[in-house]
C-alpha cells in the first residue's frame, strides 16, 4: 500500500476526517439540558454582555484557536483552493489538540481578496482565543498577519512563517553547539524565499546570525541588491538582498556553514553539500518532500 493509499483510507474511515465536537459538562437530565441551553443559559450571556472578558469564564473562548485558511499555499501543493486544504486544517486541530490540548474549529475560506479575507477573520474575533493562520500565499501572508493583530484582541500568528522560524531557531542553536560554530560567524543559505524561509532568516538574526552573512535564492537565483533595484523582488525579499554577484543556489552554497531547505525537495546534489565548509549544517524541509 501506498502512503497516499494508507492516508486515504485512514482518513475515509467512518466517521469521515479526524475531528469532532465533545460536550465538557453533563447532559444527562432535563435539568443539564436546560443549564447548557435555554432557559438557563442566559445567565451567562447577560454577564457577558455586561463585561464581554466574562465569555473567558463562561465559554470555551479561552481554549480555542480558528486555523484559518484560503487553501493559496498548501504544503508542496500549491494554490489548491479552500475545501481540498480542509485536510490540512483539520490536521493542525489534531496537533493542537494531542499536544496541547487546545481546541479547535478549522475555518476554511473561498476568499482571495486580502481586504476580504482580513474582514471575514476579523469578524470571528468573539468566537476565538486565538488564530492561527495556515497555507496563505506570500506576499498576503505578510500582509494579513500584519493587519490582524493591528485590529484585533487576541492573538494572531502565522504558523507557517513563526512556527517554522521558532523550530527551526531551535534546530541551528543545538547544531551550532554540536559542530562548535559561533553563530555570528556562520554564512547561511536558503533555499527558497517564500514566508518559511523569510521569517526563519528574520528570527536567526534575532539569535545572532549577522544578516550580511544570509543568502536568500529564490526560483530565478541568489536574491542580489541587483535584483532588487531591477524590482524583480518583493518588499519583504528585498530586506535580504546581498552586494554579491548573481549565481544560483550551488554557487551560494560554496563555504556556507548552514543550507535551510524551504523550497522543493530533490534540488540540491551530493557535490552542492561537498561543496560547502566542514561540518555543514541542513536542514532538509522542504514539504511535504523534504529531499
Amino acid at each position: 500500500m501506498t502512503l497516499e493509499d494508507d492516508s486515504l483510507e485512514y482518513h475515509e474511515a467512518d466517521p469521515p476526517g479526524k475531528i469532532e465536537i465533545a460536550t465538557t459538562k453533563p447532559t444527562n437530565t432535563q435539568r443539564d439540558l436546560s443549564l447548557a441551553y435555554s432557559p438557563g443559559v442566559a445567565g451567562p450571556c447577560r454577564k457577558i454582555a455586561e463585561s464581554p472578558e466574562k465569555a473567558y469564564d463562561y465559554t470555551a473562548k479561552g481554549n480555542l484557536v480558528g486555523v484559518v485558511s484560503n487553501g493559496s499555499a498548501v504544503l508542496g501543493l500549491g494554490n489548491i483552493g479552500a475545501t481540498a486544504s480542509k485536510p490540512v486544517m483539520e490536521g493542525k486541530g489534531v496537533l493542537f489538540k494531542r499536544f496541547a490540548d487546545v481546541d479547535v474549529f478549522d475555518v476554511e475560506l473561498d476568499i482571495d481578496d486580502t481586504d476580504a479575507f482580513c474582514e471575514a477573520v476579523a469578524a470571528m474575533e468573539p468566537t476565538f482565543g486565538g488564530i492561527n493562520l495556515e497555507d496563505i500565499k506570500a506576499p498576503e501572508c505578510f500582509q494579513i498577519e500584519e493587519r490582524l493583530q493591528d485590529e484585533m484582541d487576541i492573538p494572531v500568528f502565522h504558523d507557517d512563517q513563526h512556527g517554522t522560524a521558532i523550530i527551526n531557531g531551535s534546530g541551528l542553536i543545538n547544531a551550532a553547539d554540536i559542530v562548535d560554530k559561533d553563530l555570528g560567524d556562520m554564512m547561511v543559505v536558503f533555499s527558497g524565499a517564500g514566508a518559511s524561509a523569510l521569517a526563519t532568516a528574520h528570527f536567526y538574526v534575532s539569535l545572532g546570525v549577522d544578516p550580511d552573512n544570509i543568502v536568500l535564492c529564490d526560483s530565478t537565483g541568489i536574491i542580489t541588491e541587483e535584483r532588487a533595484e531591477a524590482g524583480d523582488v518583493n518588499e519583504y525579499k528585498r530586506v535580504f538582498a546581498r552586494d554579491i554577484e548573481d549565481g544560483d543556489l550551488a554557487d551560494a552554497m560554496e563555504g556556507a556553514d548552514v543550507l535551510v531547505g524551504l523550497s522543493a525537495g530533490g534540488i540540491v546534489s551530493q557535490d552542492m553539500v561537498r561543496s560547502m565548509a566542514n561540518n555543514p549544517i541542513i536542514f532538509a524541509m522542504a514539504t511535504p518532500t523534504p529531499a
